[in-house]
Parts: C-alpha cells; structure tokens; sequence
C-alpha cells in the first residue's frame, strides 16, 4: 500500500510566511497557494467546522453595551489609528477583536495581526514549555476566545494556518509592514518601551487600521511607558483617536470596580 505524507503546518503561522503569503515563496521555501480554492468564504457558515468543545459560534453583530464602547467602537472605525485606554474589563480588547473578525468575515480587510510585547509579573517566555508560537499562545488566548466566538472555531483555525490571522510577539513586527486591508490589535501596549512603541508605530502602512490598547496605570515594565509616550506625541493628528475608559465603563463585573477602587485608594 503507497504510503501519503501529510505537510502540517503550526496554528500560530510563521510571520514571514505570513507577509510572504501571494508573493510565490515562504522564507522556508514553501510554495503559498493563492487560487480562490484556498481562500475560505468566511460568510459560508457550512465550512466551519464546530466541535462540541468548540464555543457556540455568536449570530449577532457586535453591540456597545455602554456608551463609552459606542464611541470607542465609532472611533475605531472612522481612524486609522486608535487608542483605547482604561482599567480592565471595558471591553477595550473585545470590542477591538470583534471589529476585526467582522472585518474579515465581511472581506473589508484581508488579514488580521494580533500583538502584544511578552512581558508578564514573575515569569517569561522562556521558562514556559514549548517551541515559541506555542509559549506565545498562552499570551494571546483571550483574543483566540473572541475570534471563536465571532467567527467560528474552525474558521479561526483555518486563518491562522493559512495566515489570515497572525498572532506574534511584539518583538517579532521590527522589519515588517502592516500593508494594505490589514487590522492589526496592540494588546497590553502599557508593557512597552517608548522605543517598542515607535518600532510598531512606524510599521504602519497605507489602508492599514491600527487598534492600540493598555492601562498607563498597569505597567509592569521599569523605565519611561510607550503608551503614554505615544498618547502625548499623537494625539492631536486627523487620523489619530485617544479614547479613555473610566472606571464606571467596567462592564466585566461590579467586583472588578470594587477591587480597583480598593487599589487605587491603598
């Protein structure tokens, strides 16, 4: 009996793979199909492939549940670069990912990058098991629950192999370009350095929409913040929106307010 091989390919795709994607080769040589077979029709709800442990897929278009996220939704949509600052849980990361994941199930954009620099309290990327994009996974699986829900588990999975999703380290975007029909979500932007900020900043290209979030009073880095740095220095552009969210914007739980509260006031 002939024997068949099977070439597999990670679920966090190569960056370079993913920049090279319609320009005939990878950097490991691997030829990127790009006929219209091996483009999935995100609107074909028969293509998903949902499991039982897979997340009920949502029906429903985005909402703002408060009024805050309404301009912070609007903001992100009339701007090419936005900023979302605020405590946690107002909903500045999921309003961001299910922008994005309408985006491309709608075909406004082409791909979606999904950053953040990995810096976490008490432990690193190096003592997590694991070759990188899977150490990087644990960073980034908050965003994964959201592009589940919004577009289907096996949708996802099938972007992320093809490189229509793209989640990387921040360290990864130095060299790179955000080209046209692209979204891409800084998260947890607090944790960089004004000179990661600019790197990422100046990988902005044309038609290109940039969500930026992060808590300026979270940083778990020493020295000057990116956020803030970039805040002061951008603010006032056309094409630039700084929103905040306030502590009565915390749509995650009344506990989340309290604790805050109690924290701030320590």
């Amino acid at each position: 009996m002939a024997k068949r091989s099977h070439a597999r390919r990670n679920n966090h795709y190569d960056m370079d793979d993913a920049y090279s994607a319609g320009k005939g080769r990878s950097k490991s040589g691997r030829k990127q199909r790009r006929d219209d077979g091996n483009i999935v029709e995100m609107k074909s709800r028969s293509q998903q492939l949902e499991t039982a442990y897979a997340p009920q897929r949502s029906s429903q278009p985005l909402h703002a549940r408060t009024s805050a996220q309404q301009q912070y939704i609007d903001a992100i949509k009339s701007h090419s670069l936005t900023f979302g600052i605020g405590p946690a849980g107002t909903g500045k990361s999921y309003c961001a990912g299910a922008l994005a994941a309408e985006a491309l199930e709608s075909g406004r954009i082409e791909r979606i990058i999904l950053t953040r620099p990995a810096v976490e309290a008490g432990e690193q990327l190096g003592f997590l098991p694991g070759a990188l994009d899977e150490k990087f996974s644990v960073y980034i699986d908050a965003f994964r629950d959201i592009l589940n829900e919004r577009l289907g588990a096996g949708t996802v999975d099938y972007c992320l192999r093809h490189g229509r999703i793209v989640a990387a380290p921040l360290a990864f975007m130095r060299g790179k370009t955000f080209n046209n029909r692209t979204f891409v979500v800084l998260d947890e932007a607090q944790n960089t350095s004004v000179a990661q900020m600019k790197m990422f900043l100046t990988r902005i290209g044309e038609d290109c929409k940039v969500v930026i979030n992060g808590d300026v009073e979270q940083s778990d880095i020493r020295g000057p913040n990116g956020l803030a740095d970039a805040v002061q220095k951008l603010g006032d552009l056309n094409s630039v929106y700084v929103h905040k969210f306030a502590r009565e914007d915390i749509v995650r739980s009344g506990l989340v307010r309290d604790i805050i509260d109690r924290y701030e006031l320590s």
